[in-house]
């Protein structure tokens, strides 16, 4: 290479535009799965995670090195400023989960911005095997596991029920024979009325054990009637 190549390279630091470039690439590949889900976080926000997290960890790197001591040691921590990376996506991957409202959503959105911001740390510190190689398994995860998952969520689902019981019942009775169906209370709202007591309930279980549990309630003598969403 020609002196005045090896002058350009170093002043356009061409080194450091390879690892944004490769960031912005593992990013992208990452997002556009996002993206293609329908996910929040989808093309643009992996893309710029992953080169933010390779910036920041680069500058740890050259922030560190400004000085050195007698015995050739630098000054500063070449980790100060990368692990902060790990606190600091903390706060985007609670807002992912936080967007539904409390409910439990958003939590592979939410990993997904955690292990982008990882690879681009690993690309920003030079281990570029490692990030294609992390880039490569975080695709297989979140797209050959999709039909996999797909399937065990038919299994279970999520169901509505309204449970209009005659006035003064108690709940428990009605729980000991949710627990014995193997169907679990996701939530449960109580309503008082002058002819009956109805209860709100989530329900969470297999389609066919919500097909006994209908039965098994409508053949009790204290419950009027029973609605299934």
């Amino acid at each position: 290479m020609s002196p005045l190549l090896v002058q350009l390279s170093a002043a356009l630091r061409a080194g450091i535009l390879g690892k944004l470039l490769l960031a912005s690439l593992l990013g992208g590949a990452i997002g556009l799965e996002r993206e293609l889900a329908g996910k929040p976080a989808g093309l643009r926000t992996n893309i710029l995670i992953c080169v933010g997290a390779a910036l920041f960890t680069q500058l740890s790197i050259d922030i560190a090195q400004v000085g050195f001591s007698p015995d050739g040691h630098p000054y500063g921590d070449t980790t100060r400023i990368a692990a902060q990376i790990v606190s600091g996506i903390g706060f985007l991957g609670a807002g992912a989960i936080l967007h539904g409202q409390g409910a439990v959503v958003g939590l592979t959105t939410a990993a997904t911005i955690w292990v982008v911001a990882a690879v681009g740390a690993a690309v920003g510190s030079g281990a570029f095997l490692d990030a294609i190689g992390s880039t490569t398994v975080i695709i297989l995860v979140l797209v050959g596991l999709r039909p996999v998952e797909g399937r065990l969520l038919k299994k279970r689902r999520r169901v509505h029920v309204t449970l209009r019981v005659r006035p003064g019942v108690g709940f428990d009775a009605f729980n000991k024979t949710l627990e014995e169906q193997g169907v679990h209370v996701f939530s449960r709202r109580t309503f008082e009325h002058s002819t009956d007591r109805t209860f709100e309930l989530e329900l969470v279980g297999a389609t066919q054990q919500f097909d006994g549990l209908t039965d098994v309630l409508r053949r009790r003598p204290d419950v009027i009637s029973v609605n299934t969403e």
